[in-house]
């Protein structure tokens, strides 16, 4: 049987193929033959009480200077009930146009296509907050707009990590001690002077070591985790904050994180999670675009996206 699927993505023409996660699974699906359509958030819209893609087939090739054509020139409008699947791979930031986004995929899920991760709980899993749904394995959290609880909280710490609930790739992260001269105008810049909440946590030393990904496919832990190193003088490991990426085997303390996250993930229909741990706290819960796939494919020499596109494939014969 044929399959289809559309992948919602930020600008194909843009992307870093050599480390680009959502890129591997677009070649997965053409490696099985899956016929792969692509769009970006905008081109979604609704009418007659059905969600369309003006999308683009695309024909994939594993070559940075040149990895993809369009088969047609021009667009197709195409309703989304009909596609096999659909992968919802944009970036945050998670704004109110995201949001949006989330409720057109949940009507074309029920119109027939599988939404990967599912659109409800895009929206419920803030990537920050969800942390809190598995608190044995969290660290000292607090999250606030009252600035007076935030500084009592850091100075009750001694050391903490300061960051919105709404960033990605280590953005408006602030690390802060108790004394630290700038914690007011710190907490004051991420509460918006005490109107928009801000998270705060327990600062964890073995961020020198790294801040682990740790991938969960369709429930299964992969064993393998991307440390992301920060940087000299840096106490953020995210690539994009200047972080070294060094794969390794997952630790078996890790595995067991992951392991008792995953039901509750399969739950929610998050076929495809990053969990973000140092030491033994998980620090975020990764929902709208996981990363670091390609790194540990390209050292293990292991195929992540065949395990998610075998479990999409199973749905679809059920």
């Amino acid at each position: 049987m044929s399959h289809s699927v559309l992948v919602v993505m930020d600008p194909i023409v843009s992307i870093k193929t050599k480390k680009d996660t959502t890129f591997a699974l677009m070649l997965e699906a053409q490696r099985r033959h899956w016929q792969v359509y692509y769009c970006q958030p905008q081109d979604l819209y609704l009418t007659k009480g059905h969600v369309f893609a003006n999308c683009q087939q695309v024909q994939l090739q594993d070559n940075p200077d040149d990895w993809f054509s369009y088969i047609d020139a021009a667009p197709v409008e195409v309703n989304c009930g009909e596609f096999s699947a659909i992968l919802m791979r944009k970036d945050p930031p998670f704004n109110m146009n995201y949001i949006y986004s989330t409720y057109l995929l949940e009507l074309a899920q029920n119109q027939g296509a599988l939404v990967v991760n599912d659109p409800a709980s895009l929206r419920d899993c803030n990537e920050k907050l969800f942390t809190a749904w598995f608190p044995e394995h969290t660290p000292k959290t607090l999250v606030s707009a009252n600035p007076h609880k935030l500084k009592a909280f850091a100075k009750e710490l001694g050391d903490v990590i300061l960051k919105p609930l709404d960033g990605m790739g280590g953005a408006s992260i602030f690390r802060a001690k108790a004394d630290d001269p700038n914690l007011s105008v710190i907490i004051e810049t991420l509460t918006s002077h005490g109107q928009d909440l801000a998270m705060a946590q327990q600062f964890i030393p073995e961020i020198t070591e790294g801040d682990k990904r740790i991938l969960i496919v369709n429930g299964e832990v992969i064993p393998y985790t991307l440390a992301r190193i920060p940087s000299k003088g840096e106490t953020r490991g995210n690539l994009a904050a200047g972080g070294s990426g060094v794969p390794m085997p997952i630790t078996e303390e890790e595995k067991a994180i992951g392991e008792a996250i995953a039901p509750e993930l399969v739950k929610r229909g998050l076929l495809f999670v990053g969990l973000d741990v140092i030491g033994r706290y998980v620090t975020e819960i990764n929902v709208t675009s996981p990363t670091c796939m390609r790194e540990l494919e390209n050292e293990y020499h292991i195929n992540i996206g065949e395990k998610l596109f075998a479990a999409l494939e199973q749905q679809l014969m059920a």
